[in-house]
């Protein structure tokens, strides 16, 4: 029950109960103010509800909301028991199962601070992340990422408990600092099971919920503090905006450490009862994807560009009758994704072309990636090529774009079916203001913008302006119509010696259009002229050499081939004519090492980190210079 006197107006969204003002306090989804007194509330709600599945030896199984509960009440009262304080962190390094959610829960529910670590650190960067936030209670998946913590020098003195999801390998493992899952359920079940409820009942709106830690793009990660109060405003902009309906299925694979898949896998289910499946690892994504065909998928664009990649290759692989019906097809899908964006009407023959393209072509396509059921794709968490938009519609995919970030629950703008402008990153979201500074910096005011950062107080009055807007370092237009263009970072800007601005984002978005180009970072500040490194698709030149014959042993030897420079610079050059001369790309150099999340060149969410890549690759760029 709330502890509110006045309860504002109340309306249903999808048999939820929400504010009828966006933006009004006190913020109540089914009468709750916090994220633990809903999460009983569901549970109790329908327990035999469906809430999650997970594969176990190659099936899917189902767990249910009963389940959920249940879980995560061994896990709150077991880690109440070892000590747990309210406003303690417990970090969780651990790939995406239901086991992180399960300690998601749990750790809210009696009043802990829940926090991730990307599997892709190296044990420097957990060790930093445990001592900044003095972790008390470190959750492990299994030995590989056990062995992080072991490498820490120092032992990482402020973690008391390590808990083991995964026993394999580690039968032998001795140690009071050790405690393996099952045993603390053991601890839970052992408990009085009203404690919990009175715990979730101490749990106040502006309580930190969560710590999410930034890519530390710009430096070290942040943690940046999050509310109930600032996940419930995610909630109820979610529940509004989002295609997602009861019972709606969904896929989880991207990080959980990360705002965008915390909202779309755990918080926005709790919101609206989706049953979210679990990826069985990031290499199984695309047959999980056909496997579970679901209404919502959400992802980043390099995700998206890979599976358009995918289909590209099917195309050249297959005959030329196949390959005309395939480009016959396409150009009645791109004009009924061009007259959808002109919000007109195709004429009888090309209506006939599309019934024609859909029968033969779209639909076996769909099924085939997984989309055949798709309501709505959502891209996130980095800029998405309007080309790609545009092809995916043409295929009868719809995806929209969004923008937010962590510091405001990844909740700002969004384009929806009915109000979508390719280009734009949309309208703003119900409850959320939004301006443009005099320097052009995208600013926000709402109820899911953060607490601030975890013991920087410095760098929190940073973020914010002297009258409270949360200032996002972003550069963007609003146009006449409300839509937000994002144009780049304001610390990305370049200034060329000629005193030329420019803002290499929309410059390497539509190199990243190229199937054959996985990331471009453009170089220019205080230079003559602009450069480029690029990052090539592997499996897409791989491809392009073997039909060409060109001989390469590696990564490395594919990236020197002469073939390959050339191929690339073909590409570089037909983005190259859309921009005026001043912002066109001089020269280029390809990185040949083969970056993945693990290394420090590119996020969790697979972007390159511009300062460490030109940091790291100098000697690449000081060569495109040289007189």
């Amino acid at each position: 029950m709330t502890r509110h006197a006045q309860i504002p107006p109340m309306y249903t969204v999808k048999g939820v109960a929400i504010n009828a003002t966006p933006g009004a306090r006190p913020l109540l989804i089914d009468g709750c103010d916090t994220i633990p007194a809903l999460f009983r509330h569901r549970c109790r709600q329908d327990p035999a509800r469906i809430a999650h599945r997970e594969k176990t030896l190659g099936i899917w199984q189902a767990f249910t909301w009963g389940d959920y509960w249940d879980h995560a009440r061994w896990i709150g009262l077991g880690l109440k028991r070892l000590g747990l304080r309210r406003g303690d962190v417990v970090q969780i390094l651990s790939e995406d199962r239901k086991e992180w959610l399960y300690f998601d829960m749990g750790i809210q529910c009696v009043g802990g601070i829940a926090s991730g670590i990307y599997t892709t650190d190296a044990a420097a960067q957990v060790a930093y992340i445990l001592r900044d936030s003095a972790c008390r209670f470190l959750i492990v998946e299994n030995e590989e990422q056990l062995d992080k913590f072991l490498e820490i020098p120092d032992g990482a003195p402020t973690v008391e408990k390590v808990i083991i999801l995964e026993d394999e390998g580690l039968h032998n493992l001795q140690g009071e600092r050790f405690l393996f899952l099952p045993d603390l359920y053991k601890l839970g079940q052992a408990e009085d099971a009203a404690i919990f409820d009175a715990e979730i009942d101490k749990a106040a709106a502006g309580d930190t919920a969560l710590l999410i830690y930034t890519s530390g793009t710009t430096g070290a990660p942040k943690g940046a503090m999050l509310t109930h109060e600032n996940v419930l405003a995610a909630m109820q902009a979610g529940l509004r905006e989002l295609a997602i309906d009861p019972g709606a299925e969904q896929l989880c694979f991207l990080p959980l450490c990360h705002i965008f898949e915390r909202n779309n896998s755990s918080y926005f289910p709790l919101a609206v009862r989706s049953i979210v499946n679990f990826a069985e690892s990031p290499e199984t994504v695309f047959e999980n994807l056909r496997e579970i065909s679901p209404q919502s998928f959400s992802a980043v664009p390099r995700v998206w560009e890979k599976i358009y990649s995918r289909v590209l290759i099917l195309t050249q692989e297959a005959t030329p009758l196949g390959r005309l019906v395939f480009g016959l097809a396409m150009q009645a899908g791109l004009a009924r994704a061009d007259a959808e964006a002109a919000g007109k009407s195709l004429g009888p023959l090309a209506k006939l072309g599309v019934a024609l393209a859909e029968a033969f072509v779209f639909r076996n396509l769909r099924q085939m990636l997984g989309m055949d059921r798709l309501v709505q794709g959502v891209s996130g968490a980095a800029p998405i090529s309007p080309a790609l938009l545009r092809w995916y519609r043409a295929i009868g995919v719809p995806i929209y774009e969004g923008y937010g970030m962590t510091e405001n629950t990844a909740t700002c703008t969004f384009n929806r079916g009915v109000t979508n402008r390719t280009g734009t990153v949309g309208p703003v979201m119900p409850g959320v203001a939004l301006r443009i500074a005099p320097d052009g910096e995208i600013q926000t005011q709402s109820l899911a913008n953060f607490k601030g950062y975890w013991n920087l107080p410095d760098k929190t009055a940073e973020t914010f302006t002297a009258d409270g807007w949360l200032r996002t370092g972003d550069v963007g237009r609003i146009d006449n119509d409300g839509f937000l263009t994002i144009t780049g970072r304001i610390k990305d800007i370049i200034i060329t010696a000629g005193g030329k601005n420019i803002t290499p984002a929309e410059l390497e978005s539509r190199l990243k259009f190229s199937h054959y180009i996985a990331d471009a970072v453009v170089i220019g500040d205080k230079r003559k002229y602009l450069t480029c490194l690029i990052m090539i698709d592997q499996e897409n030149v791989e491809k392009f050499a073997q039909d060409a014959k060109v001989p390469f042993s590696d990564f490395a030897s594919l990236c020197r081939a002469p073939q390959v420079i050339d191929l690339i610079r073909s590409e570089v050059e037909q983005v190259n004519r859309e921009f005026a001369r001043v912002e066109q790309i001089k020269d280029f150099r390809l990185i040949d090492v083969l970056l993945t999340p693990e290394d420090e060149e590119l996020t969790a969410t697979m972007k390159l980190k511009r300062a460490t890549v030109e940091r790291r690759h100098k000697a690449l760029i000081d060569v495109m210079y040289q007189p």
